[in-house]
């Protein structure tokens, strides 16, 4: 019997009805692709991309750019790998959903079999729905990949406590080919007053650009899977690449306590590309 695991925060963190969630959507992703046009960097395919999770009003217009750059590659990637930390649940390590399908008011995404066989018999891994039930730090992802990407596969990871060589284990066995993309869902600072917030969050972007393995959760609620990642891509050979900045009082917020966005795109090695 194929189970779903239903949208939880549509109407909350982004529109519940579908027709303004994909205009909402496909209107980010728009401007998004307008900044990218500016840019002077040479189209790259990401392998991964660091993305914020807060409401769109907030931070949808950060994640899109890092989903703009899937632009040219939206009919390649057909297996995301989704990554994001736990507000709900506590968990230690990395837990599945058990459930087949994640939904959204834009449709249904398929859970990737042969990706979840691939990593179950890890000891970091466990299976929980209830760790999934009620987390937006996947779903909030899940209408832009559905708007930016054709058709592709879905294995969403809720990272509780994990070391970085637990999450790189994972993303080395899943590492796959063109097709696969990692992304890991992450907010920086929370909380801090506009001015202190970014000295904070521009040291922490220094250090994800660094692929320094050392972020605390209070610089960036992703930081278990930010290091596994940046891990990985030290062991690789991956150029990151900081996309876009702001906190809350950039968009949609008072300035007196901010939460800090930023996206970035990591590029694995190739002769035309020099950083």
């Amino acid at each position: 019997m194929n189970t779903i695991r239903p949208p939880a925060v549509a109407g909350l963190f982004y529109p519940a009805e579908a027709a303004l969630l994909q205009s909402t959507v496909d209107q980010l992703l728009g401007d998004a692709l307008v900044q990218t046009a500016k840019s002077t960097h040479p189209a790259q395919q990401p392998k991964a991309l660091i993305v914020p999770h807060a409401g769109y009003i907030y931070s949808g217009s950060t994640a899109a750019r890092a989903y703009a750059e899937l632009a040219p590659w939206r009919h390649s990637i057909h297996r995301v790998i989704l990554l994001g930390p736990t507000h709900r649940v506590a968990v230690n390590g990395l837990a599945l959903p058990e459930t087949d399908t994640f939904a959204t008011p834009l449709g249904k995404i398929p859970v990737d079999p042969a990706a979840r066989a691939a990593i179950i018999d890890l000891p970091q891994i466990c299976s929980s729905d209830r760790v999934h039930a009620q987390e937006h730090s996947l779903e909030v992802h899940l209408p832009f990949l559905q708007r930016g990407l054709d058709d592709f596969t879905l294995l969403p990871l809720a990272v509780g406590e994990a070391s970085p060589e637990d999450v790189a284990e994972v993303i080395d066995r899943l590492w796959g080919g063109p097709e696969t993309l990692f992304v890991i869902s992450s907010d920086l600072s929370h909380f801090l007053p506009y001015a202190t917030a970014q000295a904070v969050d521009r040291k922490s972007c220094g250090k994800i650009l660094a692929l320094d393995t050392t972020l605390h959760p209070e610089q960036a609620c992703g930081a278990f899977p930010i290091n596994g990642l940046l891990l990985a891509a030290r062991q690789r050979g991956l150029q990151p690449r900081q996309l876009a900045l702001c906190n809350s009082g950039d968009t949609a917020g008072e300035r007196s306590r901010v939460v800090g966005y930023a996206s970035f795109a990591l590029y694995e090695p190739n002769e035309s590309h020099h950083g």
